[in-house]
């Protein structure tokens, strides 16, 4: 199940704004993709990732929130994901996002979501996430949208933190 490393888009690129497409049918390239994905997001480190930072423009995201050293882990791969409920009770998370490296700020979500997603059988599943794994489903989510955690932050704190990224981008550029 080993995956091929890809390069993470780093925002502003605009395919990060895109709303991305449904998975029409399974086919071994979308596991093989999922599979990159987890490669990608642990290689990164990071507990979550979703194709459009990768430059697909599909609604597929990987996550596994047991960090390394922490229990055994738990990769998710999750085509058409899609929040059927959520609890009127929230929760604040210091989220960092891949295509916003070294950038982080709190976000207020729905403490417990229930989500519903294709598995790589292309089987329907449903299931409650609560705590981190909410934050970070919902989080994968939005990237399906073309929405960053950048967006639920007021102006000011939004500008600083994309300032900051293009700073660094130049910098990457340059090597």
């Amino acid at each position: 199940m080993a995956g091929m490393k890809r390069s993470i888009l780093i925002h502003p690129d605009p395919r990060l704004k895109k709303l991305c497409d449904p998975v029409a049918d399974l086919s071994d390239d979308l596991r093989t993709l999922g599979d990159d994905m987890l490669e990608t997001m642990y290689d990164a480190p990071g507990i979550g990732l979703a194709a459009p930072q990768i430059g697909i423009l599909s609604r597929v995201i990987v996550m596994d929130c047991i960090r390394e050293g922490e229990g055994t882990p738990n990769p998710m791969v999750m085509f058409n994901p899609r929040v059927v409920a959520a609890s009127e009770e929230t929760s604040v998370y210091d989220e960092g996002c891949l295509s916003l490296p070294e950038q982080y700020a709190e976000v207020t979500r729905p403490a417990e979501v229930d989500v519903e997603w294709l598995d790589r059988d292309g089987n329907l599943q449903q299931q409650t996430f609560d705590g981190l794994w909410a934050t970070c489903v919902q989080h994968e989510i939005d990237h399906l949208d073309g929405k960053l955690f950048i967006d639920y932050l007021k102006p000011m704190k939004r500008q600083v933190i994309v300032r900051k990224v293009q700073k660094l981008k130049r910098e990457m550029a340059r090597g």
